[in-house]
């Protein structure tokens, strides 16, 4: 009997997850056995990919930038990488502020649902108000001061760290460039050796992989607000979906137009990392996975995949910008306020420029939507209206993420002559046939 593929037992494992919980919610007892003894197993899944992140980000750069064999190449593609990241970030912004403005989702808030929302979640919306008031008291340049490292050791202990790894990475493979080549040549290959071990590891973890999600999925049922908090902000989560849903076009669109890739070819590639990206709302747990689908199945070279996509999974959050940008205009319509054409383009730039340091900073996008409600003028308040269904959004934008850097790293490489042909592969098990 053929074995399923892998992107259909992670789609099964979720979908019995929530049939599971579903179950279990009819008896007192439910709530507590799922998340005393299912919950976990998420965690467990979610910390083995994350404990893979720091290593693989550490091998796969240092390889991709020696291998780019001089510093031209470098900043040839350095320069398109993150010019396009900024392109595709700015137009996610803007998808989500015209269909946050065609919808106004703001009214279907009432007065009663605000005020239970407030009373509720009044304590994280403080919190997350502190974490933003220390980014805010930062000097201007204090987000290139946290680019570099004083201590790799240090920054490497940290995932939240993984722009200062990122840094520490190209530094020491332009190290690697200016040396002769006898002399990089042992510290190349024990890369080469240290990144196929790495990959080997997520094989291994990937297995798991329906039974995390089957987990994590439960346990989300099981913790997610009344069903009368999801009806009130339902017309808001639809503009937040429909938005993403929109600027997964755009990307399969760049795909095809610039690449010639059709969209199935390029959407059954990258599946089972957005399903991945969608069970455990990481970009730097599923980043193991995106390198693996883009390498294997899109034809990306591993220089061009080792230097985008990690850079992408810290810098490139098109998901999180367009969530920003709903959000943002969705609490100022549910206060009643009407934002202009000059503060909408205020909040355009300010979006942009979050997704790039949301990376380094706690609660990420929304410790972010903050600085940009406070741009716009829009009650900080407003942000306990919106974390009753935060959690599934967060699902939905980081699979927006992860399937923007993924477009972004084919487009690169097709622009630099690193895209190989490649049917597509079938099966999960087939992508290591071939590997040298």
């Amino acid at each position: 009997m053929k074995k399923l593929a892998l992107h259909w037992q992670i789609l099964i494992g979720m979908a019995l997850g929530v049939i599971f919980a579903l179950i279990m919610t009819n008896f007192s007892w439910g709530a507590d056995f799922i998340e005393d003894w299912v919950k976990p197993f998420g965690t467990i899944f979610i910390n083995a990919l994350k404990l893979i992140a720091v290593p693989l980000i550490l091998a796969s750069l240092i390889k991709g930038v020696s291998d780019l064999k001089d510093i031209s190449q470098l900043s040839k593609m350095g320069f398109r990488t993150i010019a396009t990241y900024i392109l595709t970030t700015i137009i996610a912004v803007s998808i989500g502020l015209l269909v946050v403005n065609l919808v106004k989702p703001g009214s279907t808030i009432t007065e009663e649902t605000r005020a239970e929302l407030v009373e509720s979640y009044g304590g994280d919306a403080d919190l997350t108000r502190q974490n933003a008031e220390k980014q805010k008291e930062a000097g201007p340049l204090q987000a290139l001061v946290d680019i570099v490292p004083s201590n790799i050791v240090g920054a490497a202990g940290s995932n939240a760290n993984m722009l200062q790894v990122i840094f520490f990475a190209i530094f020491f493979g332009i190290g690697l460039i200016l040396i002769p080549e006898e002399q990089a040549s042992p510290v190349k290959k024990f890369f080469d050796g240290f990144n196929e071990v790495i990959l080997k590891m997520i094989d291994i973890i990937m297995l798991a992989a329906p039974f995390g999600v089957f987990a994590l999925l439960a346990a989300l049922v099981v913790e997610a607000p009344s069903a009368d908090l999801f009806a009130a902000l339902g017309m808001y989560a639809l503009c937040v979906i429909g938005g993403l849903l929109l600027m997964i076009g755009v990307y399969v669109s760049l795909v095809w137009i610039f690449t010639k890739k059709t969209p199935s070819f390029f959407i059954n590639g990258i599946s089972p990392a957005q399903l991945l990206a969608f069970s455990t709302s990481s970009s730097a747990a599923t980043l193991p996975v995106t390198m693996e689908r883009v390498e294997e199945h899109l034809g990306v070279e591993k220089e061009v995949s080792s230097f985008v996509l990690p850079i992408g999974a810290t810098i490139n959050m098109d998901g999180t910008s367009l969530y920003q940008a709903v959000a943002a205009v969705f609490i100022a319509q549910a206060f009643g306020m009407d934002l202009d054409f000059g503060t909408q383009l205020g909040i355009i730039a300010t979006a942009t420029l979050a997704s790039i340091g949301s990376a380094a900073v706690p609660g990420a996008g929304m410790v972010m939507l903050v600085i940009v409600l406070a741009q716009a003028g829009i009650p900080e308040a407003g942000l306990a209206l919106i974390f009753a269904i935060d959690r599934p959004l967060d699902m939905c934008r980081t699979t927006v993420n992860v399937t923007g850097d993924a477009s972004v790293s084919i487009l690169i490489a097709k622009s630099v002559g690193r895209l190989r042909e490649i049917p597509l592969v079938k099966n999960w098990n087939d992508n290591y046939k071939n590997r040298k």
